[in-house]
């Protein structure tokens, strides 16, 4: 009985580290911004942003991802402008930015 008890115990441990690192292949939202903000720095000095906590599945070049949808503020000399983009979840890499 104890063997069983045991052996059960070690599945249900092993069985909850296995689904925590599947699900950790994705990256939170809060990183996937950070990545995109170090990748428009240069050309965009953000002065507030947003993403949205739920991923969405979106297809480019043929390609389907799974996206997250954030936004970006930058001020500039005619103005503040804002700007939309989507970023892998996986990566963090920005895959569009259009200005809003």
């Amino acid at each position: 009985m104890k063997r069983v008890s045991l052996g059960l115990g070690i599945g249900v441990v092993v069985g909850f580290l296995v689904s925590k690192k599947i699900k950790s292949d994705a990256l939170s939202p809060e990183n996937a911004l950070k990545k995109v903000k170090i990748a428009v720095k240069e050309e965009h000095n953000v002065s507030g942003s947003w993403i949205h906590m739920k991923p969405e599945t979106i297809e480019r070049f043929g390609l389907k991802y799974s996206a997250y949808r954030g936004g970006l503020t930058s001020p500039t000399n005619d103005g503040v402008v804002q700007y939309e983009f989507l970023a892998d979840t996986k990566t963090g890499v920005l895959l569009s930015l259009e200005q809003m």
